[in-house]
């Protein structure tokens, strides 16, 4: 059996669009300067604006295989397809982005 080189070429990631980025989920605890939060331990949350890109999309992809481990962010990510990671990674890798 024989593979085409298209069989053996990897799919592109998405390319993310910030306007369809829905960040709900992200802004209540990431959008907050200084927060810090009580579960599972307490802990600094970070402020993802500005943030690279590739590593958002690179950090959700972790969490939703459990290669990174907090229960929220499992969760969330869990629920995200890739191209809902793309979008947010393009919104909040913007030096814009709130």
């Amino acid at each position: 059996m024989t593979l085409s080189s298209g069989a053996l070429a990897q799919q592109a990631a998405p390319a993310g669009d910030a306007k369809a980025a829905d960040t709900r989920m992200c802004i209540g605890c990431h959008g907050i300067p200084g927060y810090h939060t009580a579960f599972p331990s307490v802990y600094h949350v970070p402020k993802i604006a500005g943030q690279q890109p590739g590593y958002i999309v690179s950090a959700l992809k972790e969490y939703k295989s459990g290669a990174r481990w907090h229960p929220s962010m499992r969760a969330i990510a869990g629920s995200l397809s890739e191209q809902d990671m793309a979008n947010l990674a393009a919104y909040y890798g913007e030096p814009a982005a709130k």
